[in-house]
């Protein structure tokens, strides 16, 4: 028969403690949008979008492939959806809210920006979820999921907020999978969290 001393039980104690605020903090983490993720993740190109208006909305230029850091843009949020997602569909209203939002304030329309990239969605299906949703912000097709693997394979809808420093490069402030209640609560946490003025 196994004695447990004293020792033994504090030990005990202490790991199962550990183990609760470790997961703990995770948690309110991920509840909240704070993440301390590492920004490599969002080293890929995406090809420049094909209508003027997108190309212009993201400030590139060139027509060639570019990352996320070359966006002329202080934030970008980049929500990563699916075209067969029930969620995505579903909110799909509310994340045009949020661009449309954006957009009429003088003070953030060229600070934040907004993109989304289609997990496991070819040209066609992206462009299908572009039409009926009447989806005005850039999409870009992840076909082969490369960057949905990149991204750490999140589930979808995922919002990411990225800030862009020159000096520090992206730091990537908020992080959540799901939808948001309204756009304008949403776009308060983006503004908070990233420390931007308007």
């Amino acid at each position: 028969m196994r004695c447990i001393t004293d020792q033994n039980l504090s030990i005990s104690i202490k790991k199962t403690v550990f183990v609760f605020l470790f997961l703990l903090g995770h948690i309110f983490s991920q509840s909240l949008g704070f993440c301390e993720e590492n920004a490599e993740k969002f080293d890929f190109l995406l090809p420049a979008p094909i209508q003027q208006i997108h190309h212009q909305y993201l400030g590139l230029s060139s027509d060639q492939p570019f990352s996320p850091g070359q966006i002329k843009a202080q934030v970008v949020i980049i929500e990563i959806f699916s075209m067969y997602c029930p969620i995505c569909q579903r909110e799909a209203e509310k994340v045009n809210g949020l661009f449309r939002l954006i957009q009429s304030r003088p003070g953030l329309r060229e600070k934040i920006k907004l993109i989304g990239i289609g997990a496991g969605n070819s040209d066609f299906e992206v462009g299908f979820f572009r039409e009926k949703y009447n989806i005005e912000f850039p999409l870009f097709s992840d076909a082969r999921l490369f960057i949905h693997k990149k991204t750490g394979e999140v589930r979808t809808p995922h919002f990411f907020g990225l800030s862009l420093k020159k000096i520090d490069g992206i730091q990537i402030f908020y992080s959540k999978t799901g939808g948001f209640s309204d756009p304008e609560s949403f776009l308060q946490t983006i503004i908070k969290e990233s420390g931007i003025k308007e």
